[in-house]
C-alpha cells in the first residue's frame, strides 16, 4: 500500500524537490506552515510528516533572533505535537550541520554540537524538543544535511556559483581542502528511505565524495584558471568567508546511516 506523506513546507527548496522526486512512490500533499493554516489540516491518515519550513539564509541580527527561536523551534514543537496527537507515526524534520557550530574539522557521531549562529541554536532546541516526545509510537528522524546543492538551490551555493561564473580567476587550493556536500536528489532520495524503512534517530546524508571548492570551480566553468598564488592568500586568511569557503569541513565517511537517538 502506498504510504501517505505529508510535506510541511510549499516554499520550502528541499521540500518541494522531494514532492517532485517522490511523487510516483508516495501520496503526498504539501502545504503551508504560514499563517497558522497548517492548523486547520487533519493529519489523520498520513504515515509520515517530512518538516520542511524553517527561517534561513537571512542575515542575523537582534532584531530576527526571536523569530529564528519562533519558527524553527517553537513552530516545529507545536506542528509535531499535533501530529502525534493526530496518530501520525513518524516525523521526520529537516535540521542542519549548522548545529555543530564548526566551520572547519572532521565532524564524528561523537562530535557534540555546539551552534554559534541564531539558525544553528534554533535547530537544535527543535532536536531536543522533538525527541522529548518521541516514543515508540511516535519515531523521530532527524536529518543533519551539509550543504545542499542542486538546480536553482537558494543560499551559500548558489552565490558561490554565480561568484565562479564571473571571475575570470579562482584561487587553488590543495585538495585536501574539502567538504561535505549533498545533491537535492540524492537527499529526496535519502529521505524516501527514511520514510520507507520507518527509521528513527539522527541521520547525516552525504554525497560519496567530498567536494574541494577548485575542482568544484573548473567543473562549473570550464576553462577558468585557478592560481595558485590567490589560494596561498585566501587559505591564510582565518575567519570569515574565506574559512567557510575554502576551509574542509566535512562527516566523517560511513556517517549517513548512523541512528543515535542522543544529542
Amino acid at each position: 500500500m502506498c504510504k501517505k506523506v505529508l510535506v510541511i513546507g510549499e516554499n520550502s527548496y528541499i521540500g518541494k524537490s522531494f514532492a517532485d522526486y517522490a511523487k510516483n512512490k508516495f501520496d503526498i500533499k504539501i502545504i503551508s506552515s504560514r499563517n497558522g493554516a497548517w492548523r486547520e489540516i487533519d493529519f489523520t491518515g498520513f504515515d509520515s510528516v517530512l518538516h520542511c519550513a524553517g527561517i534561513a539564509h537571512v542575515k542575523e541580527t537582534r532584531k530576527n533572533k526571536p523569530l529564528y527561536h519562533e519558527i524553527n523551534c517553537e513552530l516545529t514543537a507545536n506542528i509535531a505535537r499535533k501530529a502525534k496527537a493526530e496518530g501520525i507515526k513518524q516525523f521526520i524534520f529537516l535540521s542542519s550541520m549548522s548545529v555543530y557550530g564548526a566551520e572547519t574539522g572532521i565532524i564524528t557521531k561523537e562530535t557534540i554540537p555546539k551552534p554559534k549562529t541564531f539558525y544553528g541554536k534554533s535547530k537544535l532546541e527543535a532536536e531536543k524538543r522533538l525527541f522529548k516526545i518521541s516514543d515508540e509510537a511516535f519515531k523521530v528522524a532527524i536529518l543533519r544535511p551539509p550543504m545542499v546543492y542542486g538546480e536553482n538551490c537558494p543560499g551559500n551555493y548558489t552565490k558561490l556559483v554565480k561568484l565562479i561564473r564571473k571571475t575570470p580567476v579562482f584561487p587553488k587550493v590543495s585538495r585536501s581542502r574539502v567538504r561535505s556536500m549533498v545533491h537535492v536528489d540524492k537527499l529526496s532520495e535519502f529521505i524516501g528511505q527514511v520514510v520507507d524503512r520507518e527509521l528513527d534517530g539522527l541521520f547525516f546524508p552525504q554525497d560519496e565524495e567530498y567536494v574541494n571548492v577548485s575542482e568544484l570551480a573548473e567543473r562549473v566553468k570550464p576553462g577558468i584558471r585557478l592560481s595558485g598564488f590567490l589560494g596561498a592568500v585566501v587559505t591564510r586568511i582565518p575567519v570569515g568567508v574565506c574559512r567557510k569557503v575554502f576551509g574542509s569541513l566535512t562527516y566523517e565517511k560511513g556517517m549517513a546511516g548512523e541512528t543515535e537517538n542522543t544529542i
